[in-house]
């Protein structure tokens, strides 16, 4: 598979699991505070840290037998899935709990910077992101897919998470997001278990 073609699949899979999560939700509400450029700075940043762990993650997966890893991506792709079909709306919605006290870049992108590193820690996208570099062998190509993917659903988020949500509802976004992850369990299952 070309590095364009994995680049493309981690994006579309980073990009709609992470459509529901906390993280969008949290830039929204700090795009609607504060400057939209400082916000989308610091959650750029954070993203980028959360997908270099992610890749080294995915790397020390790569390291064990290829039937293995098929077997562990399948089995991680599911726990996905089933995470996003039992996905319930917590009352916490990532809103930080302190405003930083001046509308400057430097606390605003420090404040999103934080927020967004936080949640995202083990985050389920960070998991497929280190799954997918773990299947691919092509860390350069899904590093980029998923961090651009991040960084469009926060941008999304950012300017038009109201306007989107008018239009699609949350639930198909989930439900199309988990259909995807199971079908690449099955073919990571089966490729398993075929050797």
């Amino acid at each position: 598979m070309s590095s364009l073609t994995v680049a493309a699949l981690t994006f579309g899979i980073i990009f709609l699991a992470e459509l529901p999560d906390k993280t969008a939700l949290a830039s929204l509400v700090l795009g609607t505070r504060y400057r939209a450029s400082y916000v989308f700075a610091g959650i750029a940043a954070a993203f980028a840290v959360q997908v270099s762990l992610a890749l080294v993650a995915g790397s020390l997966l790569a390291l064990l037998p290829q039937r293995w890893v098929e077997g562990v991506t399948g089995l991680l792709f599911l726990a996905g899935a089933v995470m996003l079909l039992w996905h319930r709306d917590e009352e916490d919605d990532g809103r930080p709990t302190k405003e930083p006290s001046s509308g400057s870049f430097r606390k605003v992108a420090g404040a999103s910077f934080l927020l967004v590193l936080v949640a995202e820690f083990g985050d389920l996208t960070q998991i497929m992101t280190a799954n997918l570099a773990a299947k691919y062998a092509d860390p350069l190509a899904v590093g980029l897919g998923s961090w651009l993917a991040l960084c469009a659903v926060g941008g999304v988020a950012i300017l038009g998470g109201q306007k989107l949500l008018k239009h699609v509802p949350m639930r198909i976004i989930v439900r199309v997001a988990a259909v995807v992850m199971l079908l690449m369990s099955v073919f990571s299952l089966v490729k398993a278990a075929v050797g």
